[in-house]
């Protein structure tokens, strides 16, 4: 069945090398890097996965998911990968309807993931200690149309957690060590922590106070990721592999 994009919809656009720019219709007409100067209203009455030329550029016109939301995000901070916000999600077993804390919200690119798994009627509290970061963030979420979903607090989850009975926690700080106790306090019992570190001693430092308190089922794991390209005359390995982009450390609350 065919459908066409209809006044208030945001969609994304794809060019021909998959590169993606989510589009709200009621936007106003604006120069987007990569694609042209945009009047949005020209895609409402096209049909959902046709072409349309903007400038010198095709581009198909699609309903955006999730995959396309993260990786249309504009950074202003090094963002967590599909790949490691995925297995966040399956690890911390978050649910529809769950209530999520993270802290060191970045550009919002898991702020995105936690608030599509959450919705329709949980909610993600997303502390950092700057400002301007959770701005950004924000402008973020609310183009991928989940900014009902997230509450942005400036606050330093390493002084502190203000709501209680989290189902999970997840870290993206340098130090999340020092919020450990704290996030025992804050999660309910069999809720999930989280952290996300680039360096093993970070790493060596979070499991050690793992450990001192009641938390079970204490691993770390690195996620790499490898494209095979496949061709009429066979298939290899890609050569650029998706390699390190940080290590995943998980635990679980008990009494």
């Amino acid at each position: 069945m065919r459908h066409d994009v209809k006044n208030g919809d945001v969609v994304v656009l794809i060019d021909t090398s998959y590169r993606k720019y989510i589009v709200d219709t009621t936007g106003k007409t604006d120069k987007i890097k990569g694609v042209g100067v945009l009047d949005p209203t020209i895609l409402i009455g096209k049909t959902y996965g046709s072409q349309i030329q903007i400038g010198t550029k095709l581009f198909w016109i699609l309903l955006p998911s999730l995959q396309d939301n993260l990786q249309s995000i504009q950074r202003k901070a090094q963002i967590i990968l599909a790949k490691d916000a995925a297995i966040i999600i399956m690890s911390c077993s978050i649910n529809a309807g769950d209530i999520v804390l993270e802290a060191g919200t970045g550009s919002g690119s898991l702020t995105i993931a936690l608030a599509s798994a959450v919705a329709p009627d949980g909610q993600v509290i997303s502390y950092d200690k700057r400002e301007e970061f959770l701005t950004h963030a924000m402008k973020n979420i609310e183009a991928a149309n989940l900014g009902k979903y997230v509450t942005p607090r400036v606050q330093d989850v390493t002084e502190g957690i203000t709501e209680t009975h989290l189902d999970a926690i997840i870290l993206d700080i340098p130090n999340p060590w020092d919020a450990i106790e704290h996030v025992w306090n804050a999660l309910k019992t069999g809720g999930y922590f989280a952290s996300y570190s680039p360096l093993i001693s970070q790493v060596e430092k979070t499991v050690k106070t793992l450990r001192g308190l009641p938390f079970i089922e204490i691993k770390t794991i690195e996620q790499l990721q490898r494209e095979l390209i496949v061709s009429d005359y066979g298939t290899r390995p890609s050569f650029n592999m998706l390699g390190h982009t940080g290590y995943l450390t998980f635990a679980r609350k008990i009494l």
